[in-house]
């Protein structure tokens, strides 16, 4: 079943209350322990999409992608499409293995950059 999973940005050097203006929205198939679930993605693939939403600059949308290699033999990213290069993507930390669950902690890699936290506020039905 698709998820609607929305994370803001949790506690950093530059934020320490965290932003509710800076974060994704997610639609995902999540297994029963809150996992991305790489099998029901390949049947709903079109329907995976991502929001990038970060104060003062335009939402980003994209897709869901889950590509072979990287840690544990596959890598989720985050595919905009909309720039040539490195920008069109961003790369999950080991998203294979977080739980998109409320409260939990997720990692991304923007640009390929350094992990960044973010928190899931919460994660409904589609």
């Amino acid at each position: 079943m698709l998820q609607r999973i929305v994370m803001y940005l949790a506690r950093t050097a530059d934020f320490p209350e965290g932003s509710t203006a800076r974060g994704y929205e997610i639609v995902a198939p999540l297994d029963a322990q809150g996992h991305l679930d790489a099998k029901a993605w390949r049947k709903e693939r079109t329907r995976c999409r991502v929001r990038r939403f970060w104060a003062g600059e335009p939402d980003r949308i994209g897709q869901l992608v889950h590509r072979p290699g990287g840690s544990g033999g596959a890598t989720w990213t985050f595919d905009y499409g909309d720039r040539a290069g490195e920008d069109a993507e961003e790369e999950g930390y080991h998203l294979n293995t977080h739980r998109f669950l409320i409260g939990e902690y997720v990692s991304l890699r923007e640009h390929g950059g350094e992990p960044i936290p973010f928190k899931v506020a919460s994660a409904d039905p589609v």
